[in-house]
C-alpha cells in the first residue's frame, strides 16, 4: 500500500464556505443559547409593547381626588381648578411631582404631598400655613405687605384677621417672630398687647402696645441686653405714671442709665 506523503513547506487548503456552516449547525448548545437568548429578547420587547401601549389608552382614568385632611383657608374651588388643569394622565402615567408643586403654589399651602389610590384615585394631604401676623420688608414703601406663619416664613396670601405686624429687613422674620414672644412676656403686667415691631437695618426695635403706648430700644448690646432695659422699663412704669399723673406715650429706653418718657398730648417745643 503506497501512503502520500505531504510536503512539509505545503499548505493545508482553508475549509470551505459549507464546512464551516456544517460545523456550526453540528453545534446543539451554541444553537440552542442564541435561540434562548433571541427567544427571551422577544419576549421583553413585546412586554414592553403591551405595557405601553396599555398605559397610553384610558382604561385606568383617575376618577376622585381624596383629602385626607380638609382644608381651613384653601378654597373648593381653588382646589378644583388645579385638579383640571394639574391632574394629566391616569393612574399610571400621571406625574405626581408635577401635581404636588401645582398644589404648593395655592396662597396658603406650605406643603403637599400626593399619592396614588388603588383603582383610580390621588390621595392629597395639605399643610397649611398658620399665620400669626403681617409682614412688610423695610424700604418697600406702603406695598408688598405679606403674612409670617409659625415656623417664621414668610408667604403672600391674604387676610383680614387681627394679627400684629412686622416690619424688618429681608430674612430677619424668624428672628422677630422669636423676639417677638420674648418681649410679649416681659411686657404682660402692663396688661397691654405688642401689636406691632420695627426692626431697622441698623438693629434697632421699635415696639408698638394696644394702649398706644410706643416703646424705642437700641440695639442689642452685651453690656446691656433689651431684654433687661425692658424688664426695668416694666417695673418702674406704673409707679412713674403714678407720681407724674400723666399717662405715657413713648418711651425711650436707648440709654444705659435711664429712659426718657413723652407724655400723651405732649406738644414739642
Amino acid at each position: 500500500m503506497v501512503r502520500r506523503r505531504e510536503h512539509p513547506g505545503a499548505r493545508r487548503a482553508a475549509p470551505s464556505r459549507g464546512q464551516m456552516q456544517g460545523g456550526l449547525w453540528h453545534r446543539p448548545r451554541l444553537l440552542n443559547l442564541i435561540s434562548g437568548v433571541l427567544f427571551l429578547l422577544s419576549v421583553l420587547g413585546l412586554c414592553w409593547v403591551l405595557m405601553t401601549w396599555t398605559f397610553s389608552k384610558p382604561i385606568f382614568p383617575l376618577r376622585e381626588l381624596v383629602l385626607s385632611t380638609p382644608p381651613s383657608q384653601v378654597t373648593q374651588a381653588q382646589l378644583e381648578y388645579v385638579g383640571r388643569t394639574a391632574i394629566q394622565g391616569n393612574f399610571f402615567t400621571v406625574r405626581l411631582e408635577d401635581v404636588r408643586a401645582a398644589f404648593e403654589k395655592l396662597p396658603w399651602v406650605r406643603h403637599a404631598e400626593v399619592r396614588r389610590r388603588w383603582p383610580n384615585g390621588l390621595e392629597l394631604r395639605l399643610e397649611e400655613h398658620e399665620a400669626v401676623g403681617y409682614w412688610k420688608n423695610i424700604g418697600d414703601g406702603d406695598g408688598d405687605v405679606r403674612l409670617v406663619n409659625r415656623q417664621g416664613e414668610v408667604f403672600a396670601a391674604s387676610s383680614d384677621v387681627a394679627m400684629p405686624e412686622f416690619s424688618g429687613p429681608q430674612g430677619s422674620a424668624s428672628a422677630m417672630l422669636e423676639r417677638y414672644v420674648t418681649y410679649s412676656r416681659i411686657l404682660q403686667p402692663l396688661q397691654a398687647k405688642l401689636v406691632r415691631m420695627d426692626l431697622s437695618a441698623r438693629g434697632a426695635w421699635h415696639l408698638w402696645l394696644d394702649n398706644g403706648l410706643s416703646i424705642v430700644l437700641d440695639r442689642e448690646q452685651k453690656r446691656s441686653p433689651t431684654e433687661a432695659r425692658l424688664e426695668r422699663f416694666v417695673t418702674a412704669l406704673p409707679r412713674l405714671q403714678d407720681n407724674l399723673g400723666v399717662q405715657i406715650a413713648r418711651a425711650d429706653l436707648r440709654y444705659p442709665n435711664g429712659f426718657a418718657l413723652t407724655p400723651v398730648n405732649h406738644r414739642p417745643q
